[in-house]
């Protein structure tokens, strides 16, 4: 019975509200089972509340000495002028030197908070973006998704200091200057105070909203004029193999080019944002001190008085051009993060089952029972394969491009999902199997090695964790790498470059060969692992791979035929079917397809003799 087609890797994720990404947050910051961390936010929120506190005292303290100065004592606090204009100038340093310790303080305590949930975060975002399927990768492009990383990453960190200590310390304080306002002076003062900041906000947010748009409009160019530099410097050879650095210029250019205009454009808004809250929190600040300076001038209010009411709209006015900021900051950090939580709510298209166990390789037997697959439902590729590779035997596929071949080791590795029939290793379904243990009995020797850049003992390595210098050299030797190796003048510590472009071909192969073996996996695939090498580096690299298929059960994709003469079964496959079988000689003599292929290339590698 067929099953239906997985879903894509593109599959529709919802877009995130802010406050759907802000719960996304929150258990960074009060983690269960750790109570250092918690402890660290409480404090961190005491500071924050004794830093306001005192922060909203200094202007009074103010306030008493210009009242000393001017020997205007008569309401003030006897208690406090005793101390004469010299002491309360003293204390109103002291106080906002107290200000800015406790703010530096509390930032002290929660760097360790913010850094460990950047830490859980990158490292939650990298677990996940490794278990999503092939197809998936293939779909998107490793720049944009980097940059969408990056910047997620980015706005976590904005959004811990500054929605924790920004917005709510000043949520705080604009309560407590209007309430003294409304005390001290009058609920008229107060009145002005919460007009000024109510149109203030809103021009902000509604300002700063459309500002979003033109935001994300410009990280779209961003991240397409990213993506664009990123294949272009990665495929640097096939740039010039075509004479095509100008046309790739063009094609950056073009791509700036958008970037530049979506820009452009974010500026200009800027600068209207901040031109129309310049304008509303003045004329808030205007009105009051005119207020105030009535009522010195009616005998009502002190010089200090209308010292303080200044020092108190100059503090409010402080954070709130930081509002505007902030708000933008924290608006645009939202929509990143989004992207970034959209995908890390991306489903990962290949998944153990529930009841998945570990796979037990006895023997090595493969079974491909009526295997039916399709990248996409409207056009299948294997249409009901079946084949067994007994233990220890060498199964070759052979076919034209796009025969199914190369799906057919990746189905086996279980990249996708097949949507009919069953694949079984020694019995056991793989979609009943945990993923890690299939991938740790399978070895693959691709066509195309890509390696890190890294050392070659690295890359050697990197075929079992912990592998050992001595286990390292003896994989080498096994690939007949090692003397190539040691003829370097850094030997094994020898960089490889970029995916390995420091290395010819052949030596990639072996490299990638070595690997494998120091896997020491019992099952192998070689999927055309010499088709793009030369005959003579081919004949020599083929004798280390049938050395290494010795004692293993392997599935051989191959080009060349010559190379899969001596195996035990070839599979012919035409459009997603095995349309004959059998050995070499038992396919020669039906005088077939595979007949037809063997005469096709012996006649080609005469001709390319000849021509030599």
């Amino acid at each position: 019975m067929r099953r239906s087609t997985a879903t894509s890797a593109d599959q529709h994720v919802p877009k995130r509200s802010g406050w759907q990404t802000l719960a996304r947050v929150l258990p960074y910051l009060w983690p269960e089972g750790q109570g250092w961390v918690k402890r660290r936010v409480v404090i961190a929120l005491v500071m924050l509340f004794a830093a306001k506190l005192v922060s909203i005292v200094t202007p009074f303290l103010y306030k008493l000495a210009v009242d000393a100065l001017a020997g205007e004592t008569g309401t003030d606090p006897g208690w406090m002028l005793a101390y004469g204009a010299v002491g309360l100038t003293v204390a109103y340093g002291v106080a906002r030197l107290g200000a800015v310790a406790f703010g530096e303080a509390r930032d002290a305590v929660f760097v360790r908070v913010g850094q460990r949930a950047l830490r859980r975060l990158a490292l939650e975002t990298f677990t996940h973006i490794h278990q999503l399927s092939l197809r998936y990768h293939i779909t998107r492009k490793t720049g944009g998704l980097s940059r969408i990383i990056e910047r997620g990453v980015k706005g976590v960190d904005f959004l811990l200091r500054f929605m924790l200590f920004s917005i709510g310390p000043l949520i705080l304080e604009l309560s407590m200057v209007s309430l003294i306002f409304a005390v001290v002076f009058g609920w008229q003062y107060a009145a002005v105070v919460v007009v000024t900041i109510s149109l203030y906000v809103t021009f902000t947010f509604k300002v700063t909203e459309w500002r979003v748009k033109i935001r994300r409009q410009m990280n779209d160019q961003d991240t397409d004029a990213n993506q664009k530099a990123v294949d272009s410097l990665l495929n640097y050879e096939t740039v010039k193999y075509f004479n095509a650095e100008a046309r790739e210029a063009a094609r950056y250019d073009a791509a700036m080019q958008g970037y530049e205009t979506a820009a452009v454009k974010t500026g200009q808004s800027l600068a209207f944002l901040n031109g129309g809250q310049s304008f509303l929190i003045t004329s808030g600040l205007v009105i009051v001190m005119v207020m105030a300076a009535k009522g010195v001038q009616a005998g009502t209010l002190t010089v200090g008085d209308f010292v303080m009411v200044n020092a108190y709209m100059i503090q409010i006015t402080m954070p709130l051009n930081f509002l505007g900021t902030v708000y933008r900051e924290i608006r645009q950090a939202l929509v990143d993060m989004g992207e970034m939580f959209s995908l890390l709510g991306q489903p990962a298209e290949i998944a153990d089952a529930p009841d998945a166990k570990p796979l037990e390789v006895r023997g090595g037997e493969i079974v491909f029972d009526d295997v039916h697959f399709a990248y996409d439902p409207s056009r299948e590729i294997l249409k009901g394969i079946s084949f067994t590779v007994a233990p220890g035997q060498r199964v070759a596929l052979v076919g034209h491009s796009g025969s199914g071949k190369s799906t057919i080791g990746r189905l086996l590795f279980r990249f996708y999902d097949i949507t009919g029939g069953a694949i079984r290793i020694d019995g056991q379904d793989l979609r009943a199997v945990a993923q890690t243990s299939l991938h740790s009995q399978i070895g693959v020797v691709p066509q195309d090695t890509v390696l890190f850049n890294d050392t070659i003992r690295y890359n050697i390595g990197y075929g079992r964790d912990g592998a050992t210098e001595a286990e390292i050299v003896a994989a080498a030797k096994a690939a007949r790498i090692h003397d190539f190796i040691i003829s370097l003048p850094e030997g094994y510590d020898s960089a490889v470059g970029e995916r390995g472009l420091k290395l010819s071909g052949g030596e990639k192969q072996r490299v990638g060969i070595a690997r494998t073996l120091l896997k020491n996996p019992p099952i192998l695939i070689l999927d055309e692992a010499t088709s793009a090498l030369d005959t003579q580096t081919e004949q020599s690299i083929q004798e280390s791979l049938d050395e290494m298929g010795q004692g293993r059960s392997v599935i051989v994709i191959a080009h060349r035929l010559s190379t899969i003469a001596d195996a035990d079964l070839i599979l012919v496959m035409e459009a997603g079917r095995v349309v004959e079988r059998g050995t070499h000689d038992a396919l020669l003599a039906q005088n077939g397809r595979y007949c037809a292929m063997w005469a096709r290339q012996a006649a080609e590698e005469e001709e390319a003799v000849a021509a030599e």
